[in-house]
């Protein structure tokens, strides 16, 4: 064992005594203020993109600051040495592969679904996290400002990845938008800032990167492993007949052979034999791992799911847009629509009221359910008021228990339709010609001027500065999911592998 390891030790055994006194005066404060910030923050960020004015970037820098004193009280199970990382990724990735298995085996003999109790609690968890989900990998952002260190290459082609390089099926953002496109989860920005923590820490960093590099690369290292709940989510969303493309793809590339687990590892051993102070590199490093796990959690999410109170939410959400519309004359033991939801908690009274006058009861059949009928019924007074995603909370919420079948909502009847295995679904899709996208677009990137100025930027049209300050803008959280976004993924993504 190198000398600097014993340091190493020595230093971890202290934090473990010295942490806990010191977050039970900052914990709760810390907690407090990042969470009353993160939405705004996060909004800021990704607004500014590749640019952040100096006082988002102090913000930035205040936030972190918060969170990784908040969540120095959590224990790590981060090795105190580099020395350990191989064994430590070996042993975390064979424990997950462990409790897979069981999970499999609950299954195949008859255990319920582990994480979503219908198809509107799986749709609650993807908008849940999408502020996350939606800056996928923008962590390692900052990090393309120094692309010629050969010590950052890991880290660096693993951002490339994240982007899908360059290919629209694989990156990670866009997949996302497009599979709650597809769900009619079109709200997602109001939410709580809870939800938002994890996206603001990781676009914090992205603009922090100069200061906060042995962070960035422990959080990396954190982020890159491979979770049971991963594996879970993507199984549990398949069944339900909900793409799980965007998570199996992470199962793929966040494998400890070669994948982003293996290039994490090696990234932090390597930054770690260049650290001047090897022990507050170490010590910096681990703030950055638990950072990973800091705000919402996807099992954090998953256990935050209430039927009733998503689907008073929805009513109430949609209060204000149906007070021009509604009509006087139609009463609720004595107050009109408007009058019941005109107060904040309006929306629960008016559901308990329309339930005693038997209009919406749960757990009833919905041919029978004069709610569901106004909604999607043959003279449905109020069809097309409500999203995809918001019928199928109410969907769900009046069949009550039978909602466990995870049957989708149809727009066509009233008959529960059954959900099938998407991946079975495609395949049988696949065996049919299909019109693409691609057959649609006739000159792609006509409409977008961003692929004119990029395009005549790579043609030599500019100064290399200007060039290359225009992919630095691409490439950014906010963009690179564009087509130009993309197109200039491409052209950096064959650059990098020509010269590696």
């Amino acid at each position: 064992m190198r000398p600097e390891s014993e340091a190493l030790r020595a230093v971890s055994n202290r934090v473990s005594r010295d942490v806990p006194k010191f977050c039970a005066s900052r914990a709760a404060d810390s907690r407090e203020t990042g969470l009353n910030r993160a939405k705004a923050l996060y909004e800021q960020l990704w607004d500014a993109n590749a640019t952040p004015a100096l006082h988002a970037r102090q913000a930035a820098q205040t936030f972190i600051d918060h969170w990784r004193d908040a969540s120095r009280c959590k224990g790590s199970d981060l090795p105190a040495t580099p020395d350990e990382l191989e064994g430590w990724l070996q042993a975390g990735l064979a424990d997950t592969g462990l409790r897979y298995r069981d999970y499999l085996a609950r299954r195949k003999g008859g255990a319920p679904r582990q994480y979503f109790t219908s198809r509107a609690h799986a749709l609650y968890f993807l908008r849940s996290v999408a502020p996350t989900k939606l800056v996928d990998g923008a962590w390692l952002y900052g990090l393309l400002k120094d692309m010629g260190n050969p010590r950052l290459s890991d880290l660096i082609f693993t951002y490339v990845e994240e982007l899908g390089d360059g290919d629209p099926a694989k990156n990670h953002v866009l997949l996302y938008q497009r599979l709650m496109d597809s769900l009619g989860i079109i709200d997602w920005r109001d939410q709580a800032d809870a939800s938002y923590v994890q996206g603001a820490l990781q676009l914090s960093l992205a603009v922090c990167t100069d200061t906060m590099l042995p962070e960035v690369i422990g959080f990396n290292l954190g982020y890159e492993q491979l979770p049971l709940h991963l594996l879970i989510t993507a199984y549990e969303l398949d069944e339900l007949g909900i793409d799980p493309t965007y998570f199996s793809l992470h199962v793929t590339v966040d494998n400890a052979a070669g994948g982003h687990a293996r290039r994490a590892v090696r990234s932090a051993v390597e930054a770690f034999s260049a650290a001047a102070d090897k022990t507050t590199f170490w010590k910096r490093l681990e703030d950055g791992y638990r950072l990973s796990a800091v705000g919402w959690s996807t099992t954090d999410a998953i256990a935050s799911f209430d039927l009733h109170a998503e689907f008073v939410r929805i009513i109430q959400h949609r209060a204000a847009e149906g007070a021009a519309v509604h009509s006087d004359y139609c009463r609720i033991e004595g107050k009109t629509v408007n009058q019941w939801l005109a107060v904040p908690d309006g929306a629960a009274a008016f559901v308990d009221a329309l339930g005693r006058k038997g209009w919406l009861q749960r757990g009833s059949d919905l041919a029978s359910s004069r709610f569901w009928q106004m909604l999607q019924g043959e003279s449905a007074a109020m069809f097309g008021v409500f999203g995809d995603y918001e019928l199928q909370v109410i969907y769900d919420w009046i069949r009550g228990d039978m909602a466990v079948d995870g049957a989708c909502f149809t727009k066509a009847d009233d008959v529960p339709r059954p959900a099938h295995a998407f991946r079975h679904r495609r395949r049988l899709e696949a065996s049919h010609q299909r019109l693409r996208l691609a057959d649609l677009t006739s000159s792609p990137g006509s409409l977008d001027p961003e692929i004119a100025e990029l395009r005549r930027s790579l043609a030599g049209h500019v100064d290399s500065q200007q060039q290359g300050a225009l992919l630095h803008r691409l490439l950014g959280p906010a963009l690179h999911w564009t087509s130009a976004g993309l197109e200039a993924t491409r052209y950096l993504s064959s650059i990098m592998r020509a010269a590696h």
